[in-house]
């Protein structure tokens, strides 16, 4: 499969602004990367490491060891982010396959249970989390792959959501992948980062970890510094890696 460079950082027009940040100058200026490989399109588990580097023409540097992560029960797939895949036999990302999308995408907010005051150490924008807070994962709801209040929506249009604050500390901590953003119907929703259920056990859809591990994550990501989250299969990253000036892969 080939990408088009040009295209392949416009995908659509009225992507939203991140952090006054455009996808055109995304890659550029982005000084915290987060890369997860995974051995192919079905891999369930995979790598993922944290560089950084001090302006865009310095040289990547690992910031820690290899991190081990749990990926969708259904393997990967192209997502909607900073690139768009010309049609090839690789799969895409649709809502319920149970596949972690592949791609480049900014993050959002962090979230979890801890009150904002109890996470003031988060540099993300922080949300706290409440039995009143859902994501929408209905394609024909307008506020699907968004999270929402549910007492603030007057006249709620779902059928289907997600609990964030449930009975497990799966998102005790974790971070918005923007994929899909604006949300495209049936393209896939509610990413996240978040902390997996045991070592190794696949996401719906997700990337998880230790919470350990989140944890750090979440003490070292910096918005001023504009991180990116990049996940694919192994072979598709070695082979863009150069063109994007992204970290070399091990």
């Amino acid at each position: 499969m080939r990408f088009s460079l040009l295209m392949g950082l416009i995908i659509a027009a009225g992507f939203p602004f991140f952090g006054g940040h455009t996808k055109r100058n995304a890659l550029r200026d982005c000084r915290q990367c987060l890369v997860v490989l995974a051995d192919d399109w079905r891999s369930l588990n995979g790598t993922m490491q944290c560089f950084e580097r001090k302006d865009s023409d310095s040289p990547w540097q690992p910031h820690n060891s290899e991190i081990p992560v749990s990926l969708g029960a259904g393997g990967l797939a192209w997502g909607r982010g900073l690139i768009s895949p010309k049609p090839s036999t690789d799969p895409i990302k649709r809502e319920g396959d149970q596949r972690a999308p592949a791609g480049i995408f900014f993050l959002g907010e962090a979230f979890g249970f801890a009150s904002a005051e109890e996470a003031r150490w988060i540099k993300l924008p922080y949300r706290p989390l409440s039995p009143d807070v859902i994501g929408v994962d209905d394609p024909r709801s307008r506020y699907y792959n968004q999270l929402v209040v549910k007492s603030q929506i007057a006249k709620p249009d779902w059928q289907t959501s997600e609990q964030m604050y449930r009975g497990d500390v799966r998102y005790k901590w974790g971070v918005v992948v923007a994929h899909n953003m604006p949300a495209a119907r049936g393209a896939g929703s509610c990413i996240f980062l978040h902390i997996w259920k045991d070592a190794g056990y696949p996401t719906v859809g997700c990337t998880a970890m230790s919470e350990d591990n989140i944890v750090k994550i979440l003490q070292w990501l910096d918005p001023a510094l504009h991180p990116l989250f990049v996940q694919m299969p192994r072979k598709k990253y070695s082979r863009f890696q150069p063109r994007w000036n992204f970290p070399p892969a091990n």
